[in-house]
């Protein structure tokens, strides 16, 4: 699962909750590795959920993909 947030900078970032429990937090930057394998699970239909914790439709999911670098 991932959440979309700020950080304490204001600069968008992304969580993903690891199978542990751990969670591994990165910013969108097109060079990251977690962040291309981010774009292309969500993709596939991963759940993305807004800062509010709300879960993303497919299609909302789609839009901020596209979006984004």
């Amino acid at each position: 699962m991932y959440k979309l947030y700020k950080n304490s900078y204001g600069q968008d970032n992304i969580a993903r909750t690891n199978e542990d429990g751990s969670v591994t937090s990165f910013g969108q930057h097109p060079d990251n590795t977690d962040y291309a394998n981010f774009k292309r699970e969500v993709l596939a239909g991963a759940e993305l959920q807004d800062a509010d914790g709300n879960v993303m439709t497919q299609a909302e999911t789609d839009a901020f993909i596209a979006s984004l670098p």
